[in-house]
């Protein structure tokens, strides 16, 4: 019932494009003047047509009148004629002589022609009937009392006539109607043709979010011209106004960067005097107040560093600053983030699954930091017991790192989520104190990115939680 009533509501004339209603508009104002002018000319011919048979009909009866032989009977004193002396009568056609009290004398098998009414025609079923007063044929001047000529002819001919003449009228408005509106269509679309060009041009920078296209040039100035040049002139605009924003943004991205590189120095040097200042707390065992404060400050710079070195990594990747790139295995460099993190594993399993070496294109310290970024991950929301299994496959053209657990699995509605920064979970290694930036995985997004690859999230086939990261292989 929805489909029919979608259907028909696609069919109202204010839902047809714009050539249609235009072609609609003059195919009905060429049918209102082809009818009328029709209905004219129709009436007018077949009026004329019927007065040409009258005229023809009382020619005729006159003729007859003049010809046929009637005298009187001596004896009786009643009219008497004879028909032999007429010309041969055309088709359908009938001739009699009629008194007020009956018929002189016809044509064998005459039909039926009525009481006479002199100098008229009439209509007398399918025949049209002229009277004549009839004249002596001893004194033709002479116009005998009460004596009629009828002569009859069936219309059937004339009919014929008319209704052809009516067909003819009919088809010509339909002809007429029909080229009408292919004339309309044909002009509308050719007058719509430009504006297509203008709409699938529009269509197109919709699509590639491209303001630097160029619309087509208009070939008439007029409505079109103004309407193409409008938004030629919105697209320039446009077209400005993006390159400014991406300047700005670009320097907002490149002083990111700068800022985070020149903080890494203090907090390094912040760092190592608190080291060095715990390990002479140390010496001289002072393990009070003084060395609580100590380590809370080395666990908060700590931190702060590790904060400063994500974003000066996801700062350098949106500022399009790439480090030195080459040729490297990707099954290594993850076998080394496994042995990297395994000592920290804390009763979960680490598997490596690979087919050899993988070669890849791309920055070593990134790419470690990219499968270590997914193994804390891993660590982070798994209970213990969970085994964690990293595979390292090449695959179609590309290098495959797919790292998955068998652990509660990621929350519904968060496969696309997750890859956003300052986005934290709700794992079991959550509730230390030391829970991450909320970067791990947006680094994961930004370096697959910057080698030209991508990252999914999903689940495994046990239920876990997985992350697949493809890039070009070397």
């Amino acid at each position: 019932m929805k489909r029919l009533e979608r259907i028909l509501a696609g069919l109202t004339p204010r839902r047809w494009p714009v050539r249609w209603r235009l072609a609609a508009v003059s195919a009905t104002l060429t049918l209102i003047i082809l009818v009328a002018f029709a209905a004219v000319v129709g009436r007018l011919t077949s009026n004329r047509l019927q007065t040409n048979f009258d005229n023809e009909l009382r020619d005729n009866s006159a003729q007859a009148a003049a010809q046929v032989q009637i005298g009187q009977d001596l004896a009786t004193g009643r009219p008497q004629c004879t028909l032999s002396g007429w010309h041969e009568l055309p088709d359908n056609a009938a001739i009699r002589v009629v008194t007020p009290e009956g018929i002189v004398c016809q044509q064998r098998g005459t039909p039926t022609l009525g009481a006479p009414h002199p100098n008229t025609v009439a209509d007398v079923g399918s025949l049209r009937v002229a009277t004549t007063p009839a004249f002596s044929f001893r004194n033709p001047s002479f116009v005998l009392p009460n004596v009629y000529v009828q002569y009859a002819r069936s219309t059937a001919s004339l009919d014929s006539t008319i209704s052809k003449l009516w067909l003819f009228l009919g088809l010509g408005v339909l002809g007429g109607t029909v080229l009408a509106a292919l004339a309309g269509i044909a002009v509308a679309g050719r007058a719509m043709r430009p504006i297509a060009s203008l709409t699938a041009t529009a269509r197109e920078i919709a699509t590639t979010r491209d303001p630097s296209r160029r619309m087509p040039e208009p070939e008439n100035d007029d409505e079109v011209g103004e309407l193409a040049r409008t938004l030629e002139q919105m697209l320039r605009q446009l077209d400005a106004a993006r390159y400014e924003t991406e300047q700005m943004m670009q320097s907002q991205r490149e002083f990111v960067a700068d800022a985070s590189h020149e903080l890494r120095t203090p907090l390094t040097s912040i760092l190592a005097n608190l080291e060095l200042l715990q390990e002479r707390l140390d010496e001289v065992e002072r393990q009070g107040e003084e060395g609580e404060m100590v380590a809370s400050a080395l666990r908060s710079s700590r931190r702060m560093s590790r904060l400063v070195s994500d974003l000066l990594l996801l700062a350098r990747a949106d500022a399009g600053r790439t480090g030195s790139r080459r040729e490297c295995d990707l099954a290594e460099i993850a076998a080394a983030a496994v042995s990297e993190v395994r000592p920290v594993a804390s009763g979960r399993g680490l598997t490596v699954a690979d087919d050899g070496p993988v070669p890849v294109e791309g920055d070593p310290d990134e790419l470690h930091r990219l499968a270590l970024n997914l193994l804390e991950n891993g660590l982070r929301h798994t209970p213990e017991g969970t085994e964690i299994t990293v595979s390292i496959v090449r695959h179609n053209g590309d290098a495959v790192l797919e790292v998955s657990d068998d652990g509660p699995g990621l929350p519904a509605g968060m496969q696309d989520q997750v890859f956003s920064r300052f986005v934290r979970g709700d794992g079991p290694a959550d509730l230390t104190p030391d829970t991450g930036t909320g970067l791990g995985l947006a680094i994961v997004k930004a370096v697959a990115t910057s080698h030209g690859g991508a990252v999914d999230a999903g689940s495994s086939a046990s239920g876990g939680a997985r992350f697949t990261v493809r890039l070009p292989a070397a």
